[in-house]
């Protein structure tokens, strides 16, 4: 591997994983994110409501989701696991049927297939009603997912059905805004 990109872990540079989890909590707790979206749930599901944070890093983004009132799954295995993109719409309204029927589907400029959208985002695991996730992507930076939404949906994304997973309905929904 002759050419390295600064701050990212590698089999070369494993010494800087503290580093670099120390680096990404610092950025989270002191800098502005450049996107966000307030997220809220409508009708049945309008306990929810939680925020979600788009912060440049590496040529990619960081994103921080904070998201409370979730359905609780009352099983003796606890918690599950819910369907979470950015959907190509900029609103999240729709009609008494499908609420959030306006942020379309998948946000999906290079028409790839399930799950390789640049939409397409790790899933939300609920814990007792309440869903804390921060992770690292290359398929977009902030800026380019501004004026879209980001859709919370009741099952959990297989990542393979296509177009979208079979994650059910959308439960709720945000809008992203530049910071």
């Amino acid at each position: 591997m002759d050419k390295k990109v600064t701050g990212i872990l590698s089999c070369d540079n494993i010494s800087g994983i503290s580093g670099n989890m120390e680096m990404l909590l610092h950025k989270i707790q002191t800098e502005k994110p450049e996107a966000y979206a307030l997220i809220y749930g409508k009708t049945r599901t309008d306990c929810i409501c939680g925020n979600v944070l788009f912060y440049p890093l590496w040529g990619g983004t960081l994103v921080a989701a904070e998201i409370a009132g979730l359905p609780v799954k009352e099983d003796t295995c606890g918690g599950s696991f819910l369907g979470f993109h950015i959907h190509e719409g900029s609103i999240c309204g729709g009609t008494a049927e499908d609420p959030f029927a306006d942020a379309g589907g998948h946000f999906n400029p290079g028409k790839c297939g399930h799950p390789f959208h640049v939409g397409d985002l790790p899933p939300l695991m609920e814990n007792h009603g309440y869903a804390l996730s921060v992770f690292y992507t290359d398929r977009f930076i902030p800026e380019e997912v501004v004026g879209h939404t980001v859709i919370i949906h009741v099952m959990a994304d297989d990542f393979r059905t296509q177009p979208s997973g079979d994650s059910g309905m959308k439960i709720a929904c945000g809008e992203i805004k530049e910071y």
